[in-house]
């Protein structure tokens, strides 16, 4: 079983409900290849992701976990170098993790995000307000003028990010996500993904304000601690590109930030913190559009716009899979099924979701009623819970209600009713587009 044939991942991810079904049902871990011939283990049933997420032998730290990394075998020119060379909460291990999330779960508590309501309340009207000023009868793309913008608006102001940095940030972002591009491309990419944020940390030093990148900047320059680097350069391999089995170790859970590490850690924040939402967004929207039924279940009170939100986030999570995690040691998976030590891990919150074992034999089906709704591990589960799920969710179930309060009529457009074309990848899981009809706006006082 340990030596089966790896699967090919789609890395376009137009296949990914059948791939994880298939995943799914042949074992608890699954050889897959991914780009650039990286073979590694999916696990796609969610008692297994469960157990995985929570399991001290599972690690996010390749500088310290994963051999192929810190030899150099796998480097700098893989295509998806990006998702394992950064080095912020998401990749780190045990007391690393715990003194990397500290300073951010500071600055991004759920009051914060509870707080921030009457300003995507605002934002949502103001964009709202945009799309009844167009011709009833005209299709528009509800990703592009609305779920974009909605997230785009309140995670940049939220980090304070200035409004000409968007546009190149977006453009970045997206090839962030883009699995199916070159090598050649995700290096370009990952190279002007460090010269943005270092432009807006030095702008943010020297105008800061109430935003998370400025609080981050207070927790890296003002905080106690060893002032040096060492997380950046490691103990190099030689490849160029810095890996080392010193790497990440930014000294001790008590050791302030370096500047790697903040830049690391706002890469993270503001990307997810965009993707996720504009993704749950658009899930909801197109359920329901394509669901009346459903959405009248909401209107006549049977369920709520947040039971909508946790059912978008369990049929279609925001990210289809996690990249990547290392087993630390032999970890013996059941049915035969040993993943070795130092073997790269991926798990697939696109499969949990309708894993039948949890949410039934109909788990591919959208129901805002389903008792299980909640029951998704889409934000993730134990130490690596999403920080940005109060955000997301709130964003959504706000946009979504104000949404169908605005245009009662609205329906999919006639591109819109078959088969929409998702974002080219793997680990983002979205709609390229939602052409809608929006009908008669209806007049809705605040």
């Amino acid at each position: 079983m340990n030596r089966q044939c790896p699967i090919a991942i789609d890395v376009s991810g137009a296949q990914m409900h059948t791939e994880a079904a298939l995943i799914r049902e042949q074992a608890p871990a699954t050889p897959v290849m991914l780009p650039g011939g990286v073979t590694a283990w999916a696990v796609a049933r969610h008692a297994d992701i469960r157990r995985l997420l929570v399991d001290p032998r599972v690690s996010k730290d390749a500088y310290r976990h994963w051999p192929a990394w810190i030899d150099g075998e796998v480097g700098a020119e893989w295509p998806l170098a990006i998702w394992v060379s950064v080095q912020n909460m998401i990749t780190a291990y045990g007391a690393e993790h715990t003194r990397l999330r500290r300073p951010a779960a500071a600055a991004f508590t759920a009051r914060r995000a509870g707080g921030m309501r009457p300003r995507i309340e605002e934002v949502v009207g103001g964009l709202l307000d945009r799309l009844a000023a167009l011709a009833p009868d005209q299709a528009v793309d509800l990703r592009t003028e609305f779920a974009h913008e909605l997230p785009t608006r309140i995670v940049f102001e939220l980090f304070g990010i200035p409004e000409h940095s968007w546009a190149p940030l977006h453009k970045i972002i997206n090839a962030f996500f883009d699995t199916a591009i070159t090598a050649e491309e995700a290096q370009r990419n990952a190279e002007d993904l460090h010269v943005t944020m270092a432009d807006l940390l030095a702008h943010r030093r020297e105008h800061p304000g109430d935003d998370m990148t400025s609080a981050l900047i207070a927790a890296r320059d003002n905080g106690a601690g060893d002032d040096s680097d060492s997380s950046i350069n490691g103990n190099g391999n030689g490849n160029g590109n810095g890996n080392g089995n010193g790497g990440g170790g930014g000294g001790g859970q008590g050791a302030r930030l370096s500047e790697k590490e903040l830049a690391d850690t706002l890469i993270l924040l503001f990307t997810a913190g965009y993707e996720t939402s504009v993704n749950l967004i658009c899930t909801a929207l197109h359920e329901l559009l394509r669901s009346p039924g459903q959405l009248a279940l909401v209107r006549q009170g049977l369920a709520s716009w947040e039971d909508v939100v946790e059912e978008a986030a369990r049929i279609e999570p925001p990210a289809s899979y996690g990249l990547l995690r290392f087993a630390v040691e032999d970890i013996d998976m059941g049915e035969g099924v040993v993943i070795p030590k130092g073997d790269p891990i991926m798990v697939s919150f696109g499969s949990a979701g309708r894993d039948a074992a949890v949410h039934g034999e109909r788990a591919q089906e959208f129901d805002v009623t389903r008792p299980t709704r909640g029951q998704h591990l889409s934000f993730g589960f134990g130490t690596h819970h999403c920080l940005g799920a109060v955000l997301a969710r709130l964003e959504c179930a706000v946009a979504v209600r104000r949404f169908f309060e605005r245009f009662p009529e609205a329906a999919l457009a006639p591109a819109g009713e078959g088969e929409l074309p998702r974002v080219e990848s793997f680990i983002s899981n979205g709609l390229r587009e939602l052409p809608v009809v929006l009908g008669p706006a209806a007049h809705v006082s605040d």
